[in-house]
């Protein structure tokens, strides 16, 4: 089987920053790309941020200049660094990797268990 286990969330003021960590484990073949989603009360989970292993990065346009998407893929490791937080921020977020495994040769997407970040004075 295939784990995402995310780290890194709560509660900052506007202006702050925070870092949110995602480490896969288990069954992995090939990691294709990993990202971030995020989905606020009410309504629908968006892309925030993906990085494809051999491709370019994709930023919403609501989080550019703003946001930065990292990985280590010795570590099977997806970060996100969110700098000037805004209170429309406040969602909980995903963590998403697009990946061969889970103890079959099928590529798949798999999710985090999502963790929540506010932003509030």
């Amino acid at each position: 089987q295939v784990q995402l286990v995310e780290s890194g969330g709560g509660l900052v003021q506007p202006g702050g920053s925070l870092r949110l960590s995602c480490a896969a484990s288990g069954s992995i073949i090939t990691i294709f790309a990993m990202g971030w989603y995020r989905q606020a009360p009410g309504k629908q989970r968006e892309l925030v941020a993906t990085r494809p292993s051999g491709g370019s990065t994709t930023y919403s346009d609501s989080v550019k200049g703003r946001f930065t998407i990292s990985r280590d893929n010795t570590k099977k490791t997806v970060y996100l660094q969110m700098n000037s937080l805004k209170p429309e921020d406040t969602a909980v977020y995903y963590c998403n990797a697009d990946l061969r495994g889970g103890g079959t040769w099928l590529r798949n997407d798999y999710w985090g268990q999502g963790t929540q970040v506010t932003v509030s004075s």
